[in-house]
C-alpha cells in the first residue's frame, strides 16, 4: 500500500499504529518527516519512499542518511517532486536529460518542468552520494525492496 503523509503531525503515525495489522505492508510515499517520525515508521516495518521532495532541505538530507537501504524505495512522483537546481541534493545529480517547453514537442526530449520516471536515476545518484554508498548497491537494495513489498520474484 502507498501511504501519503503530508503535514499530518502525529495523526498519520497514530493511525498507522492503530491500523498497522490491517495492511500487509506499505511504503510511506515522498517522505519528508523528521528523524523521530522515520524511526517510528521503521519500527512499524514500513518502507520509506524517497524522491526530490525528500531531498529539498539539508534537514531532509540528514534524515535520508538514516534510512536503512533495506527500507528505501526510490521514486519520482512524476510529474512532481523533481530534484530542482535549488535543492542541496542537486550537486549529486550526474544524469541530465534534454528538455524543451511543451509547446516544442520533441519525442527525444522531456517536457521542461515535468518530472518523469526516467529521473529515478537522479534520485538514485543523490541518495547514494548522501549515504556514501555505491549506486549499484542502492539500486540492488531498492529493487529487492520492491520485490519484497509487492511480492514479486527477483
Amino acid at each position: 500500500m502507498y501511504l501519503h503523509n503530508r503535514n499530518t503531525g502525529d495523526d498519520f503515525i497514530n493511525l498507522m499504529r492503530t491500523n498497522r495489522d490491517r495492511i500487509s505492508g506499505g511504503v510511506v510515499h515522498s517522505f519528508t518527516g523528521t528523524l523521530d517520525e522515520l524511526q517510528q515508521l521503521l519500527d512499524m516495518d514500513l518502507y520509506i519512499g524517497i524522491n526530490g521532495c525528500s531531498l529539498k532541505t539539508l534537514e531532509n538530507i540528514e534524515v535520508v542518511r538514516h534510512v536503512p537501504i533495506q527500507k528505501i524505495m526510490l521514486e519520482t512522483d512524476c510529474p512532481y517532486c523533481e530534484i530542482r537546481k535549488s535543492s542541496p541534493a542537486y550537486q549529486y545529480v550526474k544524469t541530465h536529460f534534454q528538455s524543451k517547453n511543451k509547446e516544442k514537442k520533441d519525442p527525444n526530449c522531456l517536457v521542461r518542468g515535468r518530472n518523469e520516471p526516467c529521473n529515478t536515476i537522479q534520485v538514485l545518484e543523490a541518495v547514494a552520494a548522501i549515504k556514501g554508498i555505491e549506486e549499484s548497491e542502492l539500486a540492488e537494495a531498492s529493487y529487492l525492496n520492491s520485490c519484497t513489498l509487492f511480492r514479486l520474484d527477483p
